[in-house]
């Protein structure tokens, strides 16, 4: 019996063995029979193992992504230390308690023209000391530095010591006073604090501008959620004829037209001059005592900062001041003051911009199409957007980068492509942009320049650039010499100067180029003219300190010839026009 069980328990312990080995000699017998079969069965596994290795590494890259994205968007918040905004309240609209919050009050005055903010000089020293920023106390900063500025100037005018060293000197002496204290209180950090509400601010610098209400129109008619959007306008108008006392008086016709043809000479060339003309149109009081436009201004979606046109800094300034106007919105628009928009034109955006590879550090910029006229439907038709790829320096009397389009869209890409460059005309994104890339404020009478110098300041800065797949605004590009009002025609009028426009912008485009990297406007050149003054806080407003200047360069291939002493463009991007940057 004791050998029965021994028997048993040895049968029963070698069994697996047995049953092991059978089916090893099994598998080994198909696979002699069918080599055929069994190869192709191997080869969909390792497929299928390597496939699924493949995706299991894309889901964890695109979920690692989403990740740092995230982060970037926590380290942001962070890093502003002022009050939260308030959640929002059922039953009571969105503009109305956004208007509730400390620094929107007091309200700004969209009307009348130059009207008085109660207590601004408190309300100003509070903000430019960063106890109690408020938006009025912006206004009331910038408000004061033109002021002053503008006395300076007429002493020089009146002396009759005008000169473009001068002019210069007066610029950045007044905004030593006013401005620079301001800039370095906020350096580094955000105004207020970014409301994670999906909100749009659209910044407009107008100068003259007769079509300003129907964009604003347009603006708030398209858009998804008008009830979210605000807008920052600068409004550069030939108010009147300005009397001794300040006051001003419209009647008759007190300004002028800008250069249009009226005929021809003797020798058969265009003979153009400025006519006489009565006061601008003011959009903003246009847009606003309209049935549809009241509301929106009166809930504050519309702040303003007007300027008289003959005390224009020109257009990069008008930038940096309507970006002041910025009151913690999620999203930040520039663009200028003649356009049309398409149906939810702003919803659209922020979706486009959510999908690029570097969100939240992205930013949506283009050239839009052109229209003509003036059309009650103005309702933008998509077209497949272009992409900015090209870039040249012009002959002319202050060379300095440009920029302009390339290919096009065909219409089938998934998410947006890189670009090197930013329009001034129109760009989107993230409103932590102002505080990585905030503008300069050190710009006047600046006309080109700003577009390199803000494309190269936002990808050193990390920020990617990317084209819009479709057009979602359409722009009014105007021909010259038709009569329409030019800013560089203002400032030879102020300083009684024929040419002086030139002159200037000659002194304050070397300090663009000196950012930019041109060997003619190096710190030693600029010494050695006595030009150093445009290096004010240069290096606040330069490069940034995530990708190198060289970086950029070979990015957008350009480099330095040292002959001709100029940045060197490709006149055509292949990466760039094919899209293979995404």
């Amino acid at each position: 019996m004791l050998q029965q069980q021994q028997g048993a328990k040895k049968r029963h312990q070698s069994a697996p063995r047995l049953r092991r080995k059978n089916k090893n000699v099994g598998v080994v017998a198909l696979w002699n029979e069918n080599p055929a079969i069994m190869n192709m069965i191997v080869g969909l596994v390792v497929i299928l193992i390597v496939c699924g290795g493949g995706l299991l590494f894309e889901l964890s890259r695109e979920q690692k992504l989403q990740q740092q994205q995230q982060e970037k968007v926590a380290k942001r918040r962070i890093r502003v230390k002022q009050e939260v905004p308030r959640p929002m309240i059922k039953g009571v609209s969105q503009p109305q308690q956004v208007a509730s919050f400390p620094h929107f009050v007091p309200k700004i005055p969209y009307m009348p023209i130059f009207a008085s903010i109660p207590n601004e000089v408190q309300l100003a020293a509070q903000t430019a000391d960063g106890s109690h920023p408020t938006l009025a106390g912006i206004v009331s900063i910038l408000s004061r530095f033109l002021r002053e500025l503008n006395d300076a100037n007429q002493i020089l005018i009146k002396d009759g010591q005008v000169s473009a060293d001068l002019a210069m000197q007066t610029f950045f002496r007044v905004a030593n006073e006013y401005i620079r204290p301001f800039e370095n209180q906020f350096r580094g950090r955000s105004l207020f604090p970014i409301r994670e509400d999906e909100s749009v601010f659209l910044s407009l610098a107008a100068y003259r501008e007769h079509l300003l209400a129907d964009t604003l129109t347009y603006a708030y008619k398209q858009a998804k959620h008008p009830e979210k959007l605000y807008v920052g306008a600068v409004v550069q108008n030939c108010f009147g004829r300005v009397n001794e006392d300040g006051t001003i008086d419209p009647s008759g016709t007190p300004c002028k037209t800008g250069l249009q043809v009226t005929g021809t000479n003797a020798q058969g060339r265009d003979q153009v001059l400025m006519s006489a003309a009565p006061a601008d149109k003011n959009g903003i009081d246009d847009f606003c005592s309209t049935d549809f436009g009241r509301p929106i201004c009166d809930n504050g979606q519309i702040r303003v900062l007007y300027v008289d046109s003959s005390a224009s800094l020109g257009p990069a300034m008008a930038r940096y001041h309507a970006s002041k106007l910025w009151g913690g919105e999620t999203y930040f628009v520039q663009c200028d003051s003649h356009l049309q928009f398409a149906e939810h034109w702003e919803d659209k955006y922020i979706q486009e911009i959510k999908i690029t590879r570097n969100y939240p550090k992205s930013v949506l910029s283009s050239y839009p199409p052109g229209f003509q006229g003036h059309s009650e439907d103005a309702t933008v038709h998509e077209s497949n957007g272009a992409r900015l790829c090209r870039c040249e320096t012009k002959e002319e009397p202050n060379p300095v980068i440009r920029i302009n389009s390339g290919a096009g869209y065909i219409g089938n890409e998934t998410r947006p492509t890189q670009i090197p460059f930013i329009a001034a005309g129109f760009f989107f994104a993230r409103s932590e942009f102002l505080i990585d890339v905030p503008f300069d404020p050190f710009l006047p009478w600046c006309f080109m320049g700003e577009e390199i110098a803000l494309s190269i300041r936002a990808w050193t800065s990390g920020w990617d650039i990317y084209a819009p797949r479709k057009n979602l605004i359409a722009h009014q590009y105007r021909p010259g010499r038709l009569g329409l009002p030019k800013f560089w025609e203002s400032v030879n009028q102020y300083w009684h100067r024929p040419g002086i426009s030139n002159r200037i912008t000659g002194m304050v485009v070397r300090r663009v180029k000196h950012m930019v990297g041109y060997p003619d406007s190096s710190r030693a050149k600029l010494e050695e003219s006595n030009q150093e003054v445009v290096l004010m806080d240069i290096d606040q407003y330069s490069m940034g300190n995530e990708r190198s200047w060289q970086e950029y360069m070979d990015f957008a291939q350009m480099h330095i010839d040292h002959e001709k002493e100029v940045i060197a463009c490709s006149n055509t991007i292949p990466w760039c026009n094919h899209g293979e940057k995404d």
